[in-house]
C-alpha cells in the first residue's frame, strides 16, 4: 500500500497515472504506450462509458505486468461484485456511489478497493477519510447532480494539507490543467476520463500521451523546487 500522505511525499515522487472509462483495444493500448499505471473500467450501466463486466474482462487481458485495472462500480449488489471478483481478480475496484464503510469491505471481500468523494463546500473529507480505514486510496472527485465528476473542475482550496488516506485527484483533468493540480495539490495519483476524449467513451491518443507528458513535468518541477 501507498504511504500514508499524513506527511509531505517526498521529492522524488512520482504521481501515478489512471485513465478511465475506456472501451476499445486501441485506447486501452494508446493509454498504456502513453505511461498510463492504471486502466479504468466502468460498469455503471447509466455511464456512456458504460462496459459489460465480460467486456472489461476481455479488454483487461490486453494489459502488460504492473498496469491496474480498475472496475469502476456505483451501488453495486453483491451478485455483481461477485461477478467482478471472480473474472477480474486481479482489479482494484472503486466504489463511486452511496457505499458504507462495510458495504465496501463486503462487496470488496478482500480485494482491494478505493471510495470516491464527491467535493463541495462544507464536506468533510477528512471524517469521510478516516471512515474508510479499509481503502487503499481515496478520489477525490467533482460533486455534480448524480454520480461521477461529469467532467468538472472542484475548488481545490476545499481539500486538507493532509489525509489519511492517500489521495487520487480528479475531476475535470485534462493535459492543460492537470500540471497545475499535481503542483497544487499533490496527489499520490491523477484520474482523467473526459479530460482526453475525442468523444464520450472513445478516447484520444495525442491527448492521453500530452496528459501524461505534463504529469511528469510536474512531477520533475516539485522535485526542483522542494
Amino acid at each position: 500500500m501507498p504511504p500514508s500522505l499524513t506527511s509531505p511525499l517526498p521529492a522524488f515522487h512520482r504521481t501515478r497515472i489512471k485513465v478511465c472509462g475506456l472501451t476499445r483495444e486501441a485506447d486501452v493500448d494508446a493509454a498504456v504506450e502513453a505511461g498510463a499505471d492504471a486502466i479504468g473500467f466502468v460498469l455503471y450501466p447509466k455511464s456512456p462509458r458504460h462496459v459489460p463486466l465480460a467486456r472489461a474482462a476481455e479488454l483487461a487481458r490486453r494489459l502488460p505486468p504492473f498496469v491496474t485495472p480498475v472496475v469502476l462500480l456505483v451501488n453495486a449488489d453483491a451478485a455483481l461484485a461477485a461477478e467482478v471478483r471472480q473474472n477480474l481478480p486481479q482489479a482494484l475496484l472503486q466504489f463511486h456511489g452511496d457505499e458504507q464503510p462495510a458495504d465496501c469491505v463486503s462487496l470488496a471481500a478482500g480485494q482491494p478497493f478505493i471510495r470516491a468523494a464527491r467535493m463541495a463546500p462544507g464536506f468533510n473529507l477528512l471524517d469521510f477519510a478516516s471512515s474508510y480505514t479499509d481503502a487503499q486510496a481515496v478520489l477525490v472527485d467533482a460533486h455534480v447532480e448524480g454520480y461521477g465528476g461529469g467532467g468538472q473542475v472542484f475548488d481545490w482550496s476545499l481539500l486538507p494539507t493532509t489525509l489519511s488516506r492517500p489521495m487520487i485527484l480528479s475531476g475535470g483533468l485534462h493535459p492543460g490543467n492537470v500540471e497545475e493540480g499535481v503542483r497544487r495539490v499533490r496527489p499520490w495519483a491523477v484520474d482523467v476520463s473526459s479530460g482526453v476524449e475525442a468523444s464520450k467513451g472513445i478516447k484520444d491518443a495525442a491527448l492521453m500521451r500530452r496528459f501524461c507528458e505534463a504529469v511528469r513535468a510536474a512531477d520533475r518541477l516539485c522535485a526542483e523546487t522542494v
